[in-house]
């Protein structure tokens, strides 16, 4: 069983608690992958609510470039949206893609994808600190960490690689041909697979669960909350932590929860956390301790 830690009041200062609670030592140059937030978008969690963590692990803010029209498709565009929002304010941020070529990683086992690309400066850090916003998505249900770790951690090119389960790098072309949503679901879990080897067990993951849309922050149009903020929680297991969030979600008496799990499950979201589970990535079998 995976320990999943959980305490219900969202504040700085329990983030670093929570991950305390972990007691796992990230060592040399920790990369904190957060999400920047499209232009427009109103739910992503706010630099400043994230200070205290990143200075508690000494780490540096990572992204990547997106896959889509938007604020953040391309380096130039992204560093300005990085700047608006507040990000190189307050940290050290480190756009992992902005200049190629991209590092192609293996994914063992994979069904559909062979090889995972993420931005060259991934290199450059020795482990990583995975802050996820949990909330639903447009295309793959839900977010949480194993969205991170797929399409969070990979490039652009890697980004529209996992979206074509692995037929195309081409974001301008890649909504024109679209796979079956199982397969795309199933290359998110072998992405997320291939980030987990290739950091061999130096991770941690913290879910926020606040202002949960169905929308994912890289909408620029999101609907507003539909789900009371829950709490926060922080595992070793990407996969148990995200399990957890769903369960939460279930087990809530938010009236908000049907309009939340339509999205999840219209998408069959709960797949990739299955395939996941398939890959050894991580357990759905969790022990969910409290912290008061």
């Amino acid at each position: 069983m995976a320990k999943v830690y959980f305490i219900r009041e969202i504040t700085p200062s329990n983030v670093v608690r929570l991950y305390k609670e972990l007691n796992k030592n990230l060592p040399g140059n920790v990369a904190v992958k957060v999400h920047s937030g499209e232009e427009g978008n109103q739910n992503y969690l706010r630099p400043e609510f994230l200070k205290e963590i990143v200075n508690y692990v000494n780490g540096t803010i990572i992204e990547c470039n997106t896959a889509y029209e938007g604020e953040r498709n391309t380096t130039e565009k992204h560093l300005k949206t990085i700047e608006r929002h507040g990000w190189n304010t307050i940290f050290d941020v480190d756009l992992l893609d902005q200049e190629g070529p991209d590092l192609s990683i293996p994914v063992i086992n994979g069904k559909h994808l062979k090889e995972d690309f993420l931005g060259k400066n991934i290199t450059k850090y020795d482990s990583m600190l995975v802050i996820s916003h949990f909330k639903g998505h447009p295309m793959g249900g839900y977010g949480g960490a194993l969205k991170q770790l797929s399409i969070g951690c990979a490039s652009s090119a890697g980004k529209t690689w996992i979206h074509s389960a692995g037929t195309n790098k081409d974001q301008y072309t890649l909504w024109n041909n679209l796979p079956e949503q199982n397969d795309f679901l199933e290359s998110m879990a072998e992405a997320a697979s291939a980030v987990v080897n290739y950091f061999k067990g130096n991770m941690a993951f913290i879910n926020i669960m606040c202002n949960m849309s169905v929308d994912c922050d890289c909408c620029a149009i999101a609907e507003d909350p539909c789900l009371k903020d829950i709490g926060i929680l922080a595992s070793l297991d990407p996969v148990a932590i995200d399990q957890a969030c769903i369960d939460l979600v279930i087990n809530s008496d938010d009236p908000g929860k049907d309009h939340f799990m339509e999205r999840v499950n219209s998408r069959n979201g709960l797949h990739t956390i299955n395939t996941a589970v398939e890959l050894n990535v991580g357990t759905k079998e969790y022990e969910l301790i409290e912290i008061k």
